[in-house]
């Protein structure tokens, strides 16, 4: 060891003191080879760029209120949902092509409320009990809704029979090793009918800090960031499965979020603590949606037309490019 460098204490007698090992300004902790080593540096790094990260916003937070009124506006942060790339069919509230189709689409009757919500719950051939339960939880979510087992008919067969009992929607949900994987949403008698994958699938009973089970009053539904126009066919889809008077009385609200073309289905209840402070309790259940496609009239897998089909290695181009 350098004199300089605390090696005075072998002088001493005493043991040397252990050499600095210093990386050179190009090194990798990937490169080191023992793995629980490469661990335990990798942590000593993050917990290194943490401590410069909240010194910097110390520092920044110091210089702000040194300055004052003079300060200049916070930056924006950029994510990459507001760094989104421009979608051509994004809807324009005021524009008249837009109000006049869907002033004659195939949910026009349910918004001038001619109609009145009526759906049939059923599920692929010999669901296993997790997703009974689903079902059997949505259907208390969506008022006017029953729940069917299929018994081995097919889609085909059922479709008519819905139709001849005055239902207007046929919620379908598929599962995969005992777990839902899928849901077809198919509007009668017309159609459209999508197709979602489902995913992040919970029950009641595994959400935590849960609200007492939901009333039959008929929710709000709230519809974020639908904003294109397949984005709206898909939004007045769910919209038209509730009735269109919500009971506010039971202060329920059933949300869709879309994000990044997830939509993020939750159900809340929320109560009144003061006029300003309003408190939320999750009732449950709760899942993802991802569209995968949209077809035109009532499901047919194989005659059926398709407005639109998520063909990924087309489509996903770039992860700022959004469909919905």
């Amino acid at each position: 060891a350098m004199a300089g460098d605390g090696g005075g204490s072998a002088e001493h007698g005493g043991p040397p003191a252990p050499e600095r090992v210093l990386f050179p300004p190009t090194f990798s902790v990937s490169e080191i080879k023992n793995k629980q080593r490469r661990h335990f540096m990798f942590l000593r790094w993050k917990q290194q760029q943490r401590k410069e990260k909240l010194a910097a916003k110390k520092k920044r937070r110091k210089e702000r209120e040194a300055l004052g009124d003079k300060a200049p506006p916070k930056a924006i942060p950029k994510t990459i949902e507001n760094q989104r790339v421009y979608d051509e069919t994004t809807v324009d509230p005021n524009d008249e092509e837009v109000a006049f189709d869907e002033a004659t689409d195939e949910f026009a009757p349910y918004f001038n409320r001619q109609t009145v919500p009526k759906i049939l719950i059923t599920t692929s051939d010999r669901p296993r009990g997790r997703t009974v339960r689903f079902c059997e939880q949505l259907a208390t979510v969506i008022p006017n809704s029953h729940v069917y087992y299929r018994r081995g008919l097919a889609l085909k067969r059922i479709i008519p029979q819905c139709i001849a009992r005055d239902f207007t929607d046929l919620i379908v949900i598929n599962e995969d090793r005992k777990i839902p994987n899928g849901l077809v949403l198919s509007h009668l008698p017309d159609g459209p009918t999508a197709h979602f994958r489902m995913s992040s699938v919970r029950l009641r009973k595994e959400i935590k800090r849960k609200g007492k089970e939901p009333t039959e009053h008929a929710p709000e539904v709230i519809l974020n960031n639908f904003t294109t126009r397949l984005g709206h066919s898909v939004g007045r889809m769910f919209a038209s499965l509730f009735p269109h008077d919500p009971q506010f009385i039971g202060r329920q609200v059933a949300t869709f979020h879309n994000q990044r073309d997830y939509i993020f289905f939750r159900f809340h209840r929320y109560i009144f603590k003061s006029e300003k402070k309003v408190g939320i309790q999750e009732l449950g259940p709760r899942f993802t949606l991802k569209l995968r496609s949209l077809q035109k009239g009532t499901f047919d897998s194989k005659f059926g037309e398709y407005e639109w089909i998520h063909k990924r290695r087309e489509m996903d181009t770039s992860r700022r490019k959004f469909h919905l």
